[in-house]
């Protein structure tokens, strides 16, 4: 079961996954997100990007905007999945040990960070 999200960094990213069935919807909530929340939306890419395995659109937050983002995605986010990490300035542990999840869980490419997922 995927780990749910909880407040415990300083700062996060949460990444819509998506994908053609459902670009739409993705670009609306992205758009609503930026408008209503205190979030920085980053681009829709409508392809995988980094260790990301779908399509995805980041929204960056920090700590004392998270009990109103996450609910808020959570409302919204109909069939999509949402992956939030924290922001730690390790980028493995931020996607794996600092995982969390809105919907279901997937697995990550994780070659990019250089070295492997057990250290």
């Amino acid at each position: 079961m995927p780990r749910r999200p909880e407040n415990l960094y300083p700062h996060y990213h949460a990444h819509l996954y998506f994908g053609p069935d459902t670009l739409a919807l993705a670009r609306e909530l992205a758009e609503a997100a930026g408008r209503e929340l205190p979030v920085a939306v980053g681009r829709v890419h409508e392809r995988p990007v980094g260790p990301h395995p779908q399509w995805s659109c980041q929204l960056a937050f920090d700590a004392a905007a998270f009990d109103r983002v996450i609910p808020w995605l959570e409302a919204r986010r109909g069939s999509m999945d949402v992956f939030v990490h924290g922001l730690t300035g390790d980028d493995l542990l931020d996607h794996t040990a600092h995982a969390m999840w809105l919907g279901n869980e997937w697995p990550l490419d994780l070659r990019m960070f250089g070295r492997s997922a057990a250290g």
